[in-house]
């Protein structure tokens, strides 16, 4: 290592260590520091003195010690061996440490983010001969059960292939050689050959580059009934969900996490609480893929940073989850990724540069704040990868936020809400009434919902899904302006047509926006599903509303046994979705009852 890139600590400011001597040192270059060899980044530069984050607790650490730069960026490794893994913010194996560490894990460790003993069965998909570039898929490997791991050639690669076989490797062996153009052949690349193995290393504060973006035009299924029928989010889209303490941020995380249609599933912790992660980490390994019935590991990595970890890895585990999400997108795979909560972030962000002693914005959260939160939400979308064979790929993030008390003016609430096009807003009200999700239907926007239509092959089907949609809606906010008319005068002061429209209301909300994600059937809905069950709750309303006209009482309406069926439609299972229908000739017939008897 050279000189120049050795420096001496003068000052430590909790996570924040200035060190000068490091002349020649650049911005972002990962160091080791101390004689602990703590991991820390450069995130300031004056003259040859550098401010460095450090991602680990640096008691202990003084004045005189030793700082050595790396000279290269944070990165990740990405190659086969990331599914089912469980990292921390800085991609340290957390299952393979404890069996190496015991439960409290030593300072300054370092370990691989990938096994470099396991070996991996390469199956190539050209032959040798062939011209590849950046991104070109060479071969493939059966990572798991569910899924199939694409070897892409790295970037700064190009040329034609020299040599490549079928075989079993580890992730740090050559599988193919390739020979570069004359022109382009450098020292650096090792002279006209490059080496291609299965893993490969990526910086995490650099998006990963596409040949084109696309329309996020296609909306991603969730099963979570007041998400798809009211605020859907499409693949490739982002969504942000505020909520104060309590209100079921982490319950739709981890019902995401199981039930949304993605091929592979990244959930970052970026700082929540040490039991809520504590339960991810539990309860992940047992999950069932809904799917495939297989272990919902077999497609998901999860990143494990929690608010009593140094608050300096708190960014890192953030920007390490999008960057392998952005690597398995760049496959051609669908891929969620849950951020559980940026806020956490945020205040990691605000604790660094006040050490930095940087001049504070609103709320002492640095100027910087908004632009930050912006290029983390940018690096989501539906996007033409590049290489060949020519596929799509697309990346979904979904933030939840902490704001202090649900006050949504929070400058990270606000922050995200400028770049986001999914809000779903969780209501404390709704969540101590025990409705979940308690995501407030007055207050929740979906940029998406024009593209709500798209999921169904029925065109006619999908036309009738939004404009079911939009008549619950309607009825929704009507409910809202009876109840203050109810609190000032009364529900007798109403019309019959109003008292339905409450009782609609009312069963819109309880028996189809409420959901029981412990439920074996209700914890998912189908959108067909979720087509029959809203069709039959507003066709109960259009009949109620014809037999009012001719005479009938809103009591005797109400009475119905139907309606009983119609609350427990929710637990008919996808196969039985044909009762549903029945429900609706059960309305017609009871009401038709009704109308000779009183007319």
């Amino acid at each position: 290592m050279d000189e120049a890139k050795t420096g001496r600590i003068v000052k430590v400011a909790g996570p924040v260590v200035v060190a000068e001597g490091m002349a020649g040192a650049r911005m972002y270059d990962v160091v080791r520091v101390g004689e602990l060899n703590l991991i820390g980044e450069i995130v300031e530069l004056h003259g040859d003195q550098a401010s460095i984050q450090v991602y680990e607790e640096t008691g202990g650490i003084g004045p005189g010690e030793q700082v050595v730069d790396t000279q290269a960026p944070l990165s990740v490794e990405l190659g086969p061996g990331l599914i089912e893994s469980i990292y921390d913010g800085i991609q340290r194996p957390l299952d393979l440490l404890v069996k190496a560490e015991g439960d409290f894990m030593s300072r300054g460790i370092a370990m691989p983010g990938l096994n470099r003993q396991k070996k991996w069965h390469f199956k190539p998909t050209i032959a040798e001969g062939a011209e590849v570039g950046p991104g070109d898929i060479i071969g493939q490997v059966q990572e798991t059960t569910m899924v199939v791991h694409k070897i892409m050639v790295p970037p700064g690669v190009k040329g034609t292939i020299k040599k490549i076989a079928e075989g079993d490797y580890t992730v740090d062996e050559v599988v193919a050689v390739c020979a570069a153009p004359a022109s382009s052949a450098t020292e650096r690349s090792g002279g006209a050959e490059q080496q291609i193995k299965l893993m490969q290393k990526c910086a995490v504060r650099s998006a990963r580059p596409v040949k084109n973006r696309l329309t996020p035009n296609t909306i991603l299924g969730t099963g979570q009934r007041v998400i798809d029928a009211f605020f859907p989010i499409s693949k490739g889209g982002t969504a942000c969900v505020p909520g104060p303490f309590g209100s079921g941020k982490t319950v739709i995380q981890h019902q995401l996490a199981k039930w949304v249609d993605a091929d592979i599933v990244v959930y970052v912790g970026c700082g929540e609480r040490g039991n809520e992660m504590t339960d991810v980490l539990t309860e992940f390994p047992e999950l069932k893929d809904p799917r495939s019935g297989e272990p919902l590991m077999r497609r998901s990595v999860l990143i494990a940073n929690t608010s009593n970890m140094p608050v300096a890895a708190r960014e890192a585990s953030v920007y390490t989850g999008i960057t392998i999400a952005e690597y398995f997108r760049d496959m051609g795979y669908t891929v969620g990724l849950m951020a559980d909560s940026t806020s956490r972030w945020a205040e990691a962000m605000r604790e660094i540069s006040t050490r930095l002693e940087e001049m504070p914005a609103e709320e002492g959260y640095p100027a910087y704040l908004a632009a930050r939160i912006a290029a983390f939400y940018e690096r989501a979308g539906r996007v033409q990868c590049i290489g060949s064979p020519q596929r799509e790929g697309s990346l979904s993030v979904i933030g939840a936020v902490s704001p202090p008390g649900g006050d949504l003016s929070d400058p990270v609430v606000q922050a995200t809400l400028r770049v986001v096009k999914v809000f779903w807003s969780l209501k404390a009200e709704l969540a101590y009434a025990r409705h979940f999700p308690a995501i407030d239907w007055l207050t929740s926007y979906s940029f998406y919902k024009q593209y709500l239509k798209g999921c169904f092959q029925d065109a006619e089907q999908g036309q009738q899904m939004e404009a079911l949609s939009a008549a619950a809606m309607s009825l929704l906010q009507q409910e809202a302006e009876l109840r203050e008319i109810v609190r000032l005068v009364g529900a007798e002061a109403l019309s019959p047509r109003e008292r339905l429209a409450l009782e609609t209301a009312r069963s819109i909300r309880e028996d189809f926006l409420h959901q029981n994600a412990f439920h074996q059937v209700d914890t998912y809905t189908s959108m067909l599903k979720q087509y029959q069950m809203l069709s039959t709750v507003l066709h109960f309303h259009q009949r109620a509303l014809e037999a009012i006209g001719a005479g009938v009482e809103t009591a005797d309406i109400f009475k119905l046994p139907v309606r009983q069926e119609i609350a427990r439609a929710k637990y008919i299972p996808e196969s039985d979705i044909g009762k549903i229908a029945k429900i609706r000739q059960t309305i017609d017939e009871q009401i038709k009852q009704l109308q000779p008897a009183t007319v």
